[in-house]
Protein backbone atom coordinates (compact mmCIF):
# COMPACT_ATOMS: atom_id res chain seq x y z
CA UNK A 1 0.00 0.00 0.00
CA UNK A 2 1.21 3.28 -1.07
CA UNK A 3 0.49 5.99 1.77
CA UNK A 4 -0.31 9.56 1.02
CA UNK A 5 2.96 10.76 2.56
CA UNK A 6 2.51 14.33 1.97
CA UNK A 7 -0.87 14.49 3.32
CA UNK A 8 0.02 13.16 6.46
CA UNK A 9 3.38 15.71 6.26
CA UNK A 10 0.76 18.61 6.35
CA UNK A 11 -1.91 17.22 8.56
CA UNK A 12 0.73 16.59 11.06
CA UNK A 13 3.13 19.42 11.20
CA UNK A 14 0.07 21.57 11.17
CA UNK A 15 -1.37 19.77 14.41
CA UNK A 16 2.28 20.33 16.06
CA UNK A 17 2.14 24.14 14.71
CA UNK A 18 -1.01 25.04 16.32
CA UNK A 19 0.15 22.80 19.42
CA UNK A 20 3.21 24.73 20.14
CA UNK A 21 1.74 27.63 19.35
CA UNK A 22 -0.61 27.69 22.63
CA UNK A 23 2.37 26.42 24.73
CA UNK A 24 4.37 27.50 27.27
CA UNK A 25 8.12 27.89 25.07
CA UNK A 26 9.82 27.18 27.94
CA UNK A 27 7.56 23.79 29.36
CA UNK A 28 9.87 20.95 29.68
CA UNK A 29 9.48 17.94 26.72
CA UNK A 30 8.61 15.19 28.61
CA UNK A 31 10.05 12.93 25.76
CA UNK A 32 13.20 14.87 25.30
CA UNK A 33 13.62 16.42 28.58
CA UNK A 34 16.96 18.26 27.45
CA UNK A 35 14.35 20.12 24.75
CA UNK A 36 11.95 23.07 26.07
CA UNK A 37 8.73 23.54 23.54
CA UNK A 38 10.72 26.37 21.85
CA UNK A 39 13.87 23.74 21.36
CA UNK A 40 11.29 21.43 19.78
CA UNK A 41 9.77 24.10 17.44
CA UNK A 42 12.87 24.46 16.00
CA UNK A 43 14.34 21.49 15.73
CA UNK A 44 11.27 20.27 13.32
CA UNK A 45 11.42 23.94 11.80
CA UNK A 46 15.35 23.77 11.17
CA UNK A 47 14.81 20.01 9.72
CA UNK A 48 12.24 21.16 7.35
CA UNK A 49 14.48 23.91 6.45
CA UNK A 50 17.16 21.24 5.65
CA UNK A 51 14.98 19.40 3.10
CA UNK A 52 13.21 21.85 1.68
CA UNK A 53 16.78 22.91 0.77
CA UNK A 54 18.23 19.46 -0.02
CA UNK A 55 15.66 19.03 -2.83
CA UNK A 56 14.92 22.37 -3.94
CA UNK A 57 18.80 22.63 -5.09
CA UNK A 58 18.98 19.27 -6.28
CA UNK A 59 22.02 18.73 -3.95
CA UNK A 60 24.08 15.57 -3.64
CA UNK A 61 25.83 16.77 -0.74
CA UNK A 62 25.00 19.33 2.79
CA UNK A 63 28.49 20.27 2.56
CA UNK A 64 28.95 24.21 2.67
CA UNK A 65 25.26 24.61 3.43
CA UNK A 66 24.60 26.92 5.94
CA UNK A 67 21.87 27.10 8.20
CA UNK A 68 19.97 29.92 8.80
CA UNK A 69 19.50 31.66 12.39
CA UNK A 70 17.78 30.73 15.47
CA UNK A 71 14.94 33.51 15.48
CA UNK A 72 14.96 34.60 19.17
CA UNK A 73 11.51 36.17 19.27
CA UNK A 74 8.73 33.60 19.61
CA UNK A 75 6.17 35.25 16.68
CA UNK A 76 9.27 34.74 14.26
CA UNK A 77 10.01 31.13 15.37
CA UNK A 78 6.19 30.35 14.81
CA UNK A 79 6.44 32.14 11.45
CA UNK A 80 9.92 30.57 10.64
CA UNK A 81 8.18 27.09 11.02
CA UNK A 82 5.34 27.60 9.48
CA UNK A 83 7.13 28.82 6.18
CA UNK A 84 9.19 25.87 6.46
CA UNK A 85 6.30 23.61 6.13
CA UNK A 86 4.65 25.49 3.44
CA UNK A 87 7.99 25.35 1.49
CA UNK A 88 8.93 21.55 2.41
CA UNK A 89 5.26 20.45 1.06
CA UNK A 90 5.90 23.01 -1.88
CA UNK A 91 8.59 21.56 -2.79
CA UNK A 92 7.98 17.72 -2.52
CA UNK A 93 4.76 18.47 -4.53
CA UNK A 94 6.61 19.61 -6.77
CA UNK A 95 9.42 17.26 -7.56
CA UNK A 96 9.35 14.05 -8.76
CA UNK A 97 9.41 11.03 -6.05
CA UNK A 98 12.26 9.65 -8.71
CA UNK A 99 14.77 12.46 -8.59
CA UNK A 100 18.08 11.71 -6.70
CA UNK A 101 19.76 13.91 -3.97
CA UNK A 102 21.37 13.80 -0.91
CA UNK A 103 20.07 11.46 1.79
CA UNK A 104 21.82 9.46 4.47
CA UNK A 105 20.27 6.25 3.65
CA UNK A 106 20.44 3.53 1.16
CA UNK A 107 17.04 5.01 -0.64
CA UNK A 108 18.22 8.65 -1.91
CA UNK A 109 15.27 9.59 -3.96
CA UNK A 110 12.80 12.17 -2.84
CA UNK A 111 10.38 9.64 -2.29
CA UNK A 112 11.93 8.47 0.56
CA UNK A 113 12.63 12.34 1.78
CA UNK A 114 8.76 11.83 1.76
CA UNK A 115 8.19 9.12 3.67
CA UNK A 116 10.76 10.32 6.11
CA UNK A 117 9.36 13.47 6.61
CA UNK A 118 5.75 12.27 7.18
CA UNK A 119 7.55 10.17 9.95
CA UNK A 120 9.53 12.85 11.56
CA UNK A 121 6.31 15.22 11.64
CA UNK A 122 4.37 12.56 13.14
CA UNK A 123 6.75 11.82 15.88
CA UNK A 124 7.78 15.20 17.00
CA UNK A 125 3.30 16.26 16.68
CA UNK A 126 3.17 13.54 19.58
CA UNK A 127 6.53 15.19 21.45
CA UNK A 128 4.25 18.34 21.01
CA UNK A 129 1.08 16.44 22.51
CA UNK A 130 3.19 15.13 25.66
CA UNK A 131 4.41 18.76 26.43
CA UNK A 132 1.00 19.93 26.49
CA UNK A 133 -0.87 17.40 27.74
CA UNK A 134 -2.97 16.27 24.79
CA UNK A 135 -2.29 12.99 22.92
CA UNK A 136 -4.09 11.48 20.22
CA UNK A 137 -3.73 8.25 18.31
CA UNK A 138 -1.19 8.05 15.98
CA UNK A 139 -2.92 7.48 12.52
CA UNK A 140 -2.41 3.17 11.85
CA UNK A 141 -1.31 3.25 8.71
CA UNK A 142 1.03 5.80 9.20
CA UNK A 143 2.30 4.23 12.32
CA UNK A 144 2.58 0.92 11.14
CA UNK A 145 4.83 2.52 7.93
CA UNK A 146 6.80 3.77 10.91
CA UNK A 147 7.64 0.34 12.44
CA UNK A 148 8.82 -0.86 9.14
CA UNK A 149 10.92 2.33 8.55
CA UNK A 150 12.28 2.44 11.71
CA UNK A 151 13.22 -1.70 11.70
CA UNK A 152 14.73 -1.90 7.97
CA UNK A 153 15.79 1.20 7.84
CA UNK A 154 16.39 3.48 10.98
CA UNK A 155 18.00 0.59 12.88
CA UNK A 156 18.93 -1.36 9.79
CA UNK A 157 19.01 -1.89 6.97
CA UNK A 158 22.47 -3.63 5.04
CA UNK A 159 23.95 -1.52 2.74
CA UNK A 160 24.25 -2.98 -1.06
CA UNK A 161 28.17 -3.70 -1.71
CA UNK A 162 29.91 -3.27 1.52
CA UNK A 163 29.57 -4.26 5.17
CA UNK A 164 28.43 -7.71 6.45
CA UNK A 165 25.82 -8.91 9.08
CA UNK A 166 26.08 -11.67 11.54
CA UNK A 167 23.05 -13.00 12.97
CA UNK A 168 23.31 -13.22 16.72
CA UNK A 169 20.48 -14.83 18.56
CA UNK A 170 16.94 -16.26 17.01
CA UNK A 171 14.15 -14.02 15.08
CA UNK A 172 11.97 -12.11 17.18
CA UNK A 173 8.48 -10.80 15.68
CA UNK A 174 6.99 -7.79 15.95
CA UNK A 175 2.53 -7.99 16.12
CA UNK A 176 0.28 -5.39 15.03
CA UNK A 177 -2.85 -5.97 16.67
CA UNK A 178 -4.51 -3.68 13.88
CA UNK A 179 -2.15 -3.85 11.06
CA UNK A 180 -1.88 -7.61 11.35
CA UNK A 181 -0.52 -7.66 7.16
CA UNK A 182 2.30 -5.29 8.59
CA UNK A 183 4.16 -7.36 11.28
CA UNK A 184 7.94 -7.40 10.67
CA UNK A 185 10.25 -10.22 11.90
CA UNK A 186 14.34 -9.31 12.26
CA UNK A 187 17.12 -10.70 14.19
CA UNK A 188 19.91 -8.72 15.99
CA UNK A 189 23.34 -9.00 15.42
CA UNK A 190 26.56 -7.37 14.60
CA UNK A 191 27.12 -5.08 11.67
CA UNK A 192 30.70 -4.83 10.57
CA UNK A 193 32.08 -2.98 7.64
CA UNK A 194 33.09 0.82 6.12
CA UNK A 195 30.92 3.20 4.46
CA UNK A 196 33.47 3.29 0.64
CA UNK A 197 31.51 6.73 0.37
CA UNK A 198 32.33 8.52 3.66
CA UNK A 199 35.13 6.24 5.02
CA UNK A 200 33.34 5.83 8.11
CA UNK A 201 33.73 2.50 9.51
CA UNK A 202 31.61 0.43 11.54
CA UNK A 203 31.14 -2.44 13.92
CA UNK A 204 28.08 -2.08 16.13
CA UNK A 205 24.76 -4.11 17.27
CA UNK A 206 22.18 -3.68 14.61
CA UNK A 207 18.97 -5.20 13.20
CA UNK A 208 18.52 -7.46 9.79
CA UNK A 209 14.50 -7.29 8.35
CA UNK A 210 13.86 -11.22 7.65
CA UNK A 211 10.33 -11.33 7.19
CA UNK A 212 6.93 -10.15 6.92
CA UNK A 213 3.60 -11.70 7.33
CA UNK A 214 2.05 -11.87 3.65
CA UNK A 215 5.25 -10.61 2.05
CA UNK A 216 6.78 -14.12 1.16
CA UNK A 217 9.35 -13.35 3.69
CA UNK A 218 10.28 -15.76 6.68
CA UNK A 219 6.79 -14.99 8.49
CA UNK A 220 5.96 -15.20 12.59
CA UNK A 221 6.24 -18.87 11.97
CA UNK A 222 10.10 -18.72 12.36
CA UNK A 223 10.36 -16.09 15.34
CA UNK A 224 11.45 -17.44 19.24
CA UNK A 225 9.79 -14.38 20.29
CA UNK A 226 7.02 -11.64 19.97
CA UNK A 227 6.63 -8.52 20.88
CA UNK A 228 2.67 -7.42 20.61
CA UNK A 229 0.87 -3.61 20.18
CA UNK A 230 -1.21 -1.71 18.40
CA UNK A 231 0.42 -0.08 15.52
CA UNK A 232 0.24 3.51 17.32
CA UNK A 233 2.31 1.78 20.68
CA UNK A 234 4.82 0.01 18.58
CA UNK A 235 5.67 2.96 16.87
CA UNK A 236 5.82 5.03 19.63
CA UNK A 237 7.85 2.46 21.57
CA UNK A 238 10.46 2.13 19.38
CA UNK A 239 11.43 5.84 19.04
CA UNK A 240 11.28 5.92 23.01
CA UNK A 241 8.06 7.87 23.23
CA UNK A 242 5.79 4.93 25.09
CA UNK A 243 7.26 2.50 27.78
CA UNK A 244 7.32 -1.18 28.08
CA UNK A 245 3.80 -1.16 29.71
CA UNK A 246 1.91 -0.91 26.49
CA UNK A 247 3.48 -3.68 24.79
CA UNK A 248 3.36 -7.51 25.55
CA UNK A 249 6.86 -9.46 25.03
CA UNK A 250 6.55 -12.95 24.75
CA UNK A 251 8.91 -15.91 24.05
CA UNK A 252 12.78 -16.05 24.07
CA UNK A 253 14.31 -13.72 26.86
CA UNK A 254 17.47 -13.75 25.03
CA UNK A 255 16.34 -12.79 21.81
CA UNK A 256 13.72 -10.04 23.57
CA UNK A 257 16.82 -8.67 25.16
CA UNK A 258 18.84 -8.61 21.99
CA UNK A 259 16.56 -6.65 20.17
CA UNK A 260 15.57 -4.08 22.63
CA UNK A 261 19.41 -3.72 23.19
CA UNK A 262 19.71 -2.24 19.55
CA UNK A 263 16.74 -0.69 20.09
CA UNK A 264 17.36 1.21 22.99
CA UNK A 265 19.77 3.83 20.69
CA UNK A 266 18.35 7.04 20.57
CA UNK A 267 16.44 8.70 17.66
CA UNK A 268 15.82 12.37 17.27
Amino acid sequence: MTLPFLDHLRRESDRFLDLLAEADPSARVPSCPEWSAADLLWHLAEVQWFWATIVEERRSSPDGLEHPPRPTDRDALLTFAAQQTDRLLRVLTETSPDTEVFMWAEDKTVGYIRRRQAHEALIHRLDAELTVGDVTPLDADLAADGVDECLAIMYGGIPEGWGTFTPAVAPVRFHLTDRPDADRVVRSGRFVGTDPDSGTSYDEDALDLVGSEGSGGSGGSEAAATITGTADDVDAWIWHRRGNDVLTFDGDTAALDAVRAVLRRPLT
